[in-house]
């Protein structure tokens, strides 16, 4: 209010209309728009700012006659979500505003809004649109026309029990499709909690009634199998409890006085009502509740409070029904989604190969999922032995995010590696599986490119690659400090057609890397794969400009990912070859690794110094207390944080130690800002000043890395 009488005192000396501010006829005219915002702001007249934003139109502000009218506050409306119209009139309402806003002029309308007494007041307003710089609809102001007069409610009818319904049902729709999964039954327990019911919530049957707030109900991790042997809280004897055994919609009215058996079903789920109403229940309140549906079983009950002498129980049970017969099948559809999810996910992990040590060659796999479609994809990469002088690697990409990509990219992998290890020639393995792919009819689209790597000239320490491409990206090749593109022998995608496919062949010497990969890594909706693709090339330009004969596959490895530091869009597949020289065969040689697997459990931490600081001493290593609290911190963090088991890797770079724990959590641990209020939350400022660290993700989740440096900081000891 302030901010606007401040503006009505810089009058315009040339608008016309206006006076010099400094005469008198320019103080009278300012007093004048003083004293005229001043009626408008602080008058009897309702006036409100509609702000206009990416969720729909939202109270802004409001002068006080507004908080008068309407029985709320601003701060109380927009906790509401501005939601204070008249039941089922705020569709009516966003209607009209949108209509009339594409005139560009002001309107005449009326607000029926509903009091927190229950009262039900009509406004009439004008209603102007206000346009941004940009020409955008920016936000309405709304002023009252005349005299309020409150409006009496009417008795129930059918036109008003309609609206109410289908209101409600519909707001209920946009939740179920707008809300995420993990918060939709807060939302609409919030919604119908406004205007509806005292109370209202969700139960599922976890041995006893458990509240729940998302379609995944008590969590995809818990199961009728784990819950305590013999409970469970479907009771025959108990009318709440009969409902988790229905197959059809039924409706149980509760009197919460009359509820007698302790423990019961229903015992519970009135002691739900008491500890989140905090407050005693009004003599004869009944709780109405219903089955959550799914496709021939019970997911879970909805109840709600209905008020004493509610003269609309028929019309409000039928729209109880309606929300819990779509709450249901939304329901039904997560966890049938989510289920499929987790079979896609366990397919895609068995199938993942763990990687082979190959003599002679330094090696780095990588892969993660697309951000949108986590733990699932059609992706695959491979690195094997196929006899005592030949290395094969294959990378490949089936279309999809789902069950049949997850098993129609194991059938292609386990074909490509069977022919593979009978034939060398890539062109005739891929020629080979087009056939089996053939008859197998396998229904997904699929690229891939086949490396075979041979040894030439041992001495020498050259290597022949040989490859062949089924529709996919050319490899790149590192060489000299120059990056170019392994672009021969393209071919269609696997499966279409038989003809007899081409084999490309290159000398690779010490010194060069060979890196091949699917097009998540460089496809994203801003920009092109080409310029993806040349966006790769010149990192791997500039890390070739600085490698030397200690770099290894994974240096370059992690400095591609720290460059495209996105969210990838689709699932991504790496396999980075480097061919060592000598000097860094010799420095190999020297090289340890050790690798462990731990429970996620609190006694791991302990296991894991014990064995980093034993392997230290076995190793001959310096520094291994610095060592063991690096350590200790990423197990914690592994444990407390992550899913699964845990992986602890340690390897003996020959200038240091390089630790690596992996998990099953795809989030990165985050050092957390130093406060004397916070507890714990300092494990990566300790790491940060022990080690250089950083993290990639792997698989469904992640490899948090560290090499320690020398010498432990002084301040630490």
């Amino acid at each position: 209010m302030t901010n606007v009488r401040a503006q009505t005192e810089d009058v315009d000396p040339d608008t016309p209309g206006s006076a010099d501010p400094g005469s008198a006829s320019g103080r009278r005219l300012a007093a004048a728009l003083q004293a005229a915002s001043e009626v408008v702001l602080d008058g009897d007249l309702v006036v409100v700012v509609i702000g206009v934003t990416a969720n729909g139109p939202e109270l802004t502000w409001a002068n006080a006659a507004f908080e008068r009218v309407s029985g709320y506050t601003v701060a109380a409306a927009q906790a509401r979500d501005g939601n204070i119209l008249s039941p089922g009139y705020r569709s009516v309402v966003l209607a009209q505003l949108a209509e009339h806003a594409i005139d560009r002029e002001s309107f005449t309308m009326t607000f029926p809004m509903m009091r927190p007494d229950g009262q039900e007041v009509a406004v009439p307003v004008t209603v102007t649109p206000h346009f941004d710089a940009q020409d955008s609809l920016d936000f309405f102001v709304a002023v009252q026309l005349g005299a309020l007069e409150p409006v009496a409610t009417p008795a129930p009818d059918l036109g008003y029990h309609s609206r109410h319904a289908l209101e409600t049902v519909a707001r209920v729709s946009d939740i179920l499709s707008q809300v995420g999964d993990d918060q939709v039954l807060d939302a609409i327990v919030r919604l119908l909690t406004r205007h509806l019911y005292p109370w209202c919530g969700f139960f599922a049957d976890d041995g006893v009634l458990k509240s729940i707030g998302g379609l995944a109900g008590l969590g995809f991790d818990r199961s009728a199998a784990k819950r305590p042997r013999g409970r469970s809280a479907a009771d025959p004897e108990d009318p709440v409890g009969r409902l988790f055994g229905a197959t059809s919609m039924r409706r149980v009215r509760l009197a919460v006085d009359a509820v007698d058996v302790p423990g019961s079903p229903s015992a519970q789920l009135v002691d739900h009502v008491r500890a989140q109403t905090g407050q005693t229940l009004p003599e004869g309140s009944e709780l109405l509740v219903l089955p959550l549906l799914g496709r021939g079983r019970t997911l879970g009950l909805m109840a709600v409070l209905v008020r004493s002498g509610d003269e609309d129980v028929e019309a409000s049970e039928t729209v109880l029904e309606l929300v819990a017969r779509r709450v249901g099948l939304a329901m039904d559809h997560s966890q049938l989604y989510q289920a499929e999810h987790r079979v896609a996910e366990a397919l895609q992990r068995a199938m993942l190969p763990e990687q082979d040590q190959i003599e002679g060659l330094d090696v780095w796999t990588y892969y993660a999922p697309n951000a949108e479609h986590a733990q699932v994809g059609g992706d695959w990469y491979d690195v094997v032995h196929l006899d005592q002088r030949t290395v094969g690697t294959v990378v490949g990409d089936v279309v999809g995010h789902d069950v049949e990509a997850a098993a129609a990219m194991g059938q292609l992998r386990s074909v490509v590696r069977a022919f593979a290890t009978e034939l060398v020639d890539p062109g005739t393995v891929l020629t080979k599986v087009d056939r089996i792919l053939e008859n197998m009819r396998m229904r997904r689209p699929a690229s891939l490119v086949y490396a075979s790597l041979t040894p030439c000239d041992e001495d020498a320490g050259t290597w022949s690659l040989a490859y062949s491409r089924a529709g996919h990206l050319p490899g790149l090749w590192i060489s000299d400090g120059e990056v170019r593109e392994l672009d021969g022998a393209p071919g269609r995608l696997m499966g279409f057609g038989t003809d007899e496919r081409q084999t490309a062949t290159v000398q690779v010497k010490p010194g060069d890397a060979v890196m091949f990969y699917t097009d998540g890594l460089v496809e994203r909706r801003s920009r092109t794969i080409q310029v993806g693709v040349g966006l790769v090339r010149e990192i791997l330009a500039d890390v070739a400009a600085t490698s030397s004969s200690a770099t290894t596959a994974a240096d370059v490895g992690e400095a591609l990912l720290s460059r495209l530091s996105e969210p990838p869009e689709d699932d991504i597949a790496v396999v980075i070859i480097r061919f060592p020289d000598q000097v860094a065969l010799d420095s190999a040689d020297a090289r340890r690794e050790a690798h462990w697997r731990l429970a996620t459990d609190v006694e791991s931490v302990r296991m894991a110094r014990r064995l980093t600081v034993s392997t230290c001493e076995v190793w001959g290593l310096t520094n291994t207390m610095a060592a063991e609290l690096v350590v200790a911190e990423l197990i914690t963090n592994a444990v407390v944080y992550g899913r699964g088991s845990v992986g602890l890797t340690l390897k003996d770079t020959g200038d240091g130690l390089r630790i690596e724990v992996q998990d099953d959590n795809p989030v990165p641990p985050t050092p957390l800002e130093v406060h004397p209020a916070r507890v714990g939350g300092y494990g990566m400022h300790i790491v940060t000043r022990l080690a250089d660290w950083g993290w990639r993700p792997s698989g469904v989740g992640k490899v948090v890395w560290a090499r320690v440096r020398p010498e432990i900081p002084q301040d630490l000891i």
